[in-house]
């Protein structure tokens, strides 16, 4: 993986994705080391980000390199016409990895064919989202023990959702079943059925809040107003599926609740002391996973590696 873009999950073969959870748990029991020094890494986020953007930042730091970057299009040069070309081509200059956010689908990778510097895409549009799905996978092996076999839900806005995209095509590997429940308006779209349907993955789709109580992951999404060009159609659906605590009297004793975040109104706060809600661990996760993606890309073995 030495110098190589991560644009889509699909980047990454099953051994490489084993790789890099291997490096993450690693990082878990070590995560502060100073094998970045020296190195920078470019942070270029298009589009607002919390946690994808703090967690790569605490990441970099942690392993002691710097970080470079900006956090809204409108405070770089992009406010003044700048095209995507010309930025990634200059910033490439100043750094040893961009991390770039893009709302538009297929940026990250037009910014891998120009970037003399490895490029990683943390989310361009409804596309692909990949260090978000890796860190999911880290935190379903992690609360189920494998990847293999799994019963997963995903809930919410398939349609637009770039972390159920991504995910989909990264567990579709460990031959789970798939259930999508979700409005009619934000279905997973038949690219995604189709490519399940000629690899030989059952999918069910549910039009109701239902049968969860088989679920060993169930994953929430929020519906994306950012993605809606009409907001009466965002109000009639951002409120179709509300997970509530007592939803989950009946469900498995393994089930982990997941959302990659932010939470608007799909996850009730009364289900976070649930102690099937592992979203928040989640979100930590991506810390380890962010450290083991870089590390992996510049070729530097964490120090606690026996390899």
């Amino acid at each position: 993986m030495k110098n190589r873009s991560l644009v889509s999950i699909n980047d990454y073969s099953t051994d490489n994705i084993s790789e890099i959870l291997r490096r993450t748990e690693l990082f878990e029991k070590k995560p502060v080391q100073k094998i970045l020094d020296g190195k920078v890494v470019a942070t270029l986020f298009f589009e607002p980000s919390t946690r994808t953007r703090l967690s790569f930042e605490s990441a970099v730091n942690k392993l002691g390199g710097k970080v470079i970057g900006f956090t809204d299009s409108s405070s770089s040069s992009v406010s003044k016409g700048e095209s995507l070309k010309d930025t990634i081509k200059t910033v490439a200059n100043y750094c040893d990895l961009i991390v770039m956010r893009h709302p538009l689908e297929g940026s990250a990778k037009y910014a891998s064919e120009l970037s003399k510097v490895p490029i990683i895409n943390a989310g361009d549009g409804a596309n692909q989202h990949p260090t978000q799905t890796l860190l999911d996978m880290y935190s379903i092996i992690k609360t189920q023990g494998t990847l293999q076999n799994l019963n997963i839900f995903l809930v919410g806005d398939l349609k637009y959702g770039r972390t159920v995209h991504s995910l989909l095509m990264a567990m579709s590997r460990y031959n789970p079943v798939f259930n999508f429940i979700s409005h009619e308006k934000l279905r997973i779209p038949d690219e995604y059925k189709m490519y399940l349907n000629n690899i030989g993955i059952k999918y069910y789709e549910h039009s109701e809040f239902e049968k969860i109580q088989y679920a060993d992951i169930l994953y929430m999404t929020r519906v994306q107003k950012e993605r809606f060009s009409d907001p009466m159609e965002y109000e009639k659906t951002k409120d179709t599926y509300i997970l509530k605590n007592d939803m989950l009297n009946d469900t498995k004793d393994n089930l982990r609740i997941l959302h990659p975040l932010p939470r608007v109104t799909e996850v009730d706060n009364d289900v976070d002391e649930n102690r099937k809600a592992y979203y928040f661990d989640q979100a930590l996760n991506g810390v380890f996973t962010r450290q083991a993606i870089i590390s992996s890309i510049l070729d530097i073995k964490p120090e606690n590696d026996t390899n």
